[in-house]
């Protein structure tokens, strides 16, 4: 107890240190913009920011750090960092290239190659997140582009920005394939997006992907044959060869403001500055996306590929209210079909690098909990910003829950969030503060490794956040 309001006590006083942060979007306009010509419909904009996070985290079961056992530890680290650059050469010609790092902290996220185990916290790596060059066909209507991508769904938080969150982070389920048969939630891709229908309120993206092919016997694509003894299938992601393309898109009807989609990030929230309700559809197939090892007649098994199928449903609501207040809220169905009994567990931004497997959970080391997997997930969160205290700035109460029903875990599978944004110039300059109770799940039955998996304990994390980007 005495660790939480140490972790407390050092938060606030960052903070205080931190309240003079004054710059950002009332400041800075339209942000970093150089025009190529006097009428500014010819620019280059750049766009930069860090979040770096400070955390107390009580680890999952077994959880090391360089092979010493870790129960829990504070650390610190760059969420993210990014830089990226867009620009109109004309009206009907785009350009975009946006690179950084993400989830470099003290034991991992840096080049191969550093520390003893060939990977440590250092000298992380930039690498592009998104290159695309687009051309407007058709007024607002229709425009292509083609390249590494972040034009998806299946719902608004497919495409959702980093950098306006409500909650301080995103639920990553709504990234389904991050890191497996994409680059960090993107994809090569042709896409088409625009505007429909009488006063543009339809708004839409699809796309044709070329996924990311991922060789054989990686921890992501081996094929689970001691299940296949035991009688279970578990389907994984299928490696070797060439994958087949995906398609995907997300359609959402405005009702009242009307979004820009100039670029694809969508904003989490407002702030009261726009009055927002939407209501979305989406969906993403890929076929023989997955495979699994299945057991035939003689008692041997086959090798079955199964189809990627992710839909999903969603409403989004920004809306202003007296005297300075603002509620925003969000709710996301998702229904996800990975093959039989898939379940990916994921740690973001691991504070640990290895797990004792005798002593292990089923979710495996620090901070990782089942994300995605085949069955259904409802994601809400909700928001109400409060007044300007003057100089102090803005604080806007929020929670978050995600609801996930997986066909392999027994038990639901249940995450909720409560935080705090103190939005000292807008997302320009903002501090989070977030508590997570982090479900831990084992199997029933130790002594079969395939048993059904039930919901063990929950494990506390604290985390502060501090943004800046201009």
């Amino acid at each position: 107890m005495k660790t939480y309001y140490s972790f407390i006590g050092t938060g606030l006083l960052l903070l205080c240190s931190l309240a003079s942060f004054g710059q950002g979007t009332d400041n800075y306009g339209s942000g970093i913009k150089v025009n190529l010509d006097s009428t500014g419909k010819k620019y280059v904009r750049m766009i930069t920011w860090h979040q770096v996070w400070v955390r107390y985290t009580d680890n999952n079961p077994g959880s090391t750090i360089n092979g010493e056992l870790s129960k829990s530890q504070w650390d610190m680290s760059l969420r993210r960092s990014r830089f990226l650059l867009y620009s109109q050469i004309t009206p009907d010609f785009l350009i975009l290239t946006h690179f950084g790092i993400n989830n470099s902290n003290q034991v991992s996220g840096g080049a191969n190659g550093q520390g003893a185990t060939g990977l440590d916290g250092k000298k992380p790596q930039l690498f592009l997140h998104d290159a695309w060059v687009e051309h407007k066909v058709f007024q607002n209507k229709l425009s292509i582009g083609a390249g590494l991508h972040y034009w998806q769904g299946p719902s608004r938080m497919g495409s959702a920005s980093t950098l306006s969150f409500l909650a301080i982070d995103a639920p990553i389920f709504n990234w389904q394939n991050i890191e497996a048969t994409d680059q960090f939630a993107r994809q090569f891709g042709i896409y088409f997006k625009g505007k429909i229908l009488p006063n543009n309120r339809l708004d839409y993206r699809a796309s044709i992907n070329f996924p990311y092919a991922l060789p054989k016997g990686t921890a992501l694509t081996r094929l689970d044959t001691t299940a296949a003894k035991n009688k279970v299938e578990i389907a994984n992601y299928k490696g070797g060869g060439q994958p087949k393309n995906a398609f995907q898109g997300y359609f959402q009807y405005q009702f009242w403001d009307i979004e820009n989609n100039l670029l694809p990030f969508t904003v989490g929230t407002y702030l009261g500055t726009k009055k927002v309700f939407n209501l979305g559809v989406g969906a993403y197939y890929h076929p023989d996306a997955m495979w699994s090892a299945k057991p035939n007649a003689i008692g041997r098994w086959d090798t079955v590929t199964h189809n990627q199928l992710f839909i999903a449903a969603d409403a989004f609501l920004d809306l202003p209210l007296k005297n300075g207040f603002a509620l925003t809220a969000y709710l996301n169905y998702n229904h996800f079909d990975m093959g039989p009994n898939y379940v990916r567990n994921i740690a973001i931004d691991n504070p640990t690098n290895g797990v004792i497997a005798a002593q292990s959970s089923f979710n495996g080391s620090g901070n990782a909990m089942p994300t995605t997997g085949t069955g259904s997930i409802i994601y809400g969160q909700s928001g109400l910003l409060l007044p300007k205290m003057g100089k102090l700035g803005k604080l806007q109460p929020y929670a978050a829950v995600t609801v996930s029903t997986f066909e392999r875990i027994k038990d639901r599978d249940v995450t909720p969030d409560i935080g705090l944004n103190w939005y000292l110039n807008g997302h320009s300059s903002k501090i989070t503060f977030n508590y997570r109770a982090r479900p831990v799940f084992k199997n029933a039955d130790p002594t079969r490794p395939y048993g059904d998996v039930i919901l063990d304990s929950r494990k506390a994390e604290f985390s502060i956040q501090f943004q800046v980007y201009l």
